[in-house]
């Protein structure tokens, strides 16, 4: 059969086998080698992904929302210091220690020397109302209302740390400790001294009494929580100073003396507490400041 139809084919005329076919030429060839999907000159097909900006993750705030600069915050303002105060104060303490003067004065020009009871209650009564000689206003807070535990001046009526002693325990630290460490160190003074109220060992004593008195018209009258701070450490650095005389004059009077300045570094611990704790809920410079409701006074006007 496959010769059969070979010999047909043999026989059939060209035409209609059709024309032959023509040799491609190398270029051609190149060309569509080239253009096959499969070459390996062909670069592969790209996938091209359209994807959406990317968005900010913080939009900025635009002009008109700014922050004002005006409603920054901003330290409060400085206030000014309170001359006339500063003033008051100095005078009163020059007047307080003058009057105590002349009165040591008087007493040794009428009798000297003087009894020991006699003394001894003399720097008991100074030790407790030295303040009469100041024209300062130094009320003392009510010892009864801090006996119960109720507020009074300087004591309760601000926030206290929570270290702060009961209120029993400062009239019995003045009263029945430091007030006779006073007297009693002070009669040693004056019998060593040859028996003169009007000296300097015996002086050095009264001014930190009188340094104490207007420190109390600044933090117990005045209330100025931050003045009281420069303020007691004046009464502790005087009762030093004090201390350091008496002990010139009696090395145990000194070390009496210097007994109460233990009680004096409390307190001062407790008013430099006292006015952080409650600096943080409103500013209070360390200064006597002008305000309108404070005005330091004489007794008297």
């Amino acid at each position: 059969m496959l010769s059969v139809c070979l010999a047909l084919a043999a026989l059939a005329p060209p035409a209609a086998r059709g024309p032959p076919l023509s040799p491609l030429s190398p270029r051609a060839a190149s060309s569509l080698v080239s253009l096959s999907p499969f070459s390996p000159r062909a670069p592969p097909p790209s996938l091209s992904l359209r994807l959406p900006p990317p968005r900010p993750l913080l939009r900025l705030a635009s002009p008109r929302t700014a922050p004002s600069p005006s409603l920054a915050l901003s330290p409060p303002p400085a206030r000014p210091l309170d001359t006339d105060a500063l003033l008051r104060y100095g005078a009163a303490l020059a007047v307080q220690f003058g009057l105590l003067s002349a009165l040591f004065l008087a007493l040794d020009a009428a009798v000297s020397p003087l009894p020991p009871p006699l003394l001894l209650l003399l720097f008991l009564a100074l030790s407790l109302r030295s303040r009469l000689f100041s024209p300062l206003d130094n009320r003392r807070p009510d010892r009864k209302a801090a006996l119960r535990g109720e507020p009074t001046a300087g004591f309760g009526d601000r926030r206290m740390p929570a270290w702060t002693p009961p209120g029993v325990t400062f009239p019995i630290m003045w009263i029945l400790i430091v007030a006779p460490l006073r007297a009693y160190s002070s009669l040693l003074v004056y019998e060593a001294v040859g028996g003169h109220l009007f000296d300097p060992h015996l002086l050095a004593l009264v001014l930190h009494l009188c340094i104490g008195d207007t420190w109390n018209t600044i933090n117990n009258v005045e209330r100025r929580l931050g003045a009281a701070v420069p303020g007691v450490a004046c009464v502790w650095a005087s009762v030093l100073f004090a201390a350091s005389r008496y002990y010139e004059a009696s090395p145990l009077a000194g070390v009496l003396l210097g007994v109460t300045a233990v009680w004096i570094t409390v307190a001062g611990a407790l008013v430099a507490d006292t006015w952080r704790i409650n600096d943080e809920v409103e500013s209070e410079p360390l200064y006597p400041y002008k305000s309108a409701s404070v005005q330091t006074r004489f007794w008297f006007e």
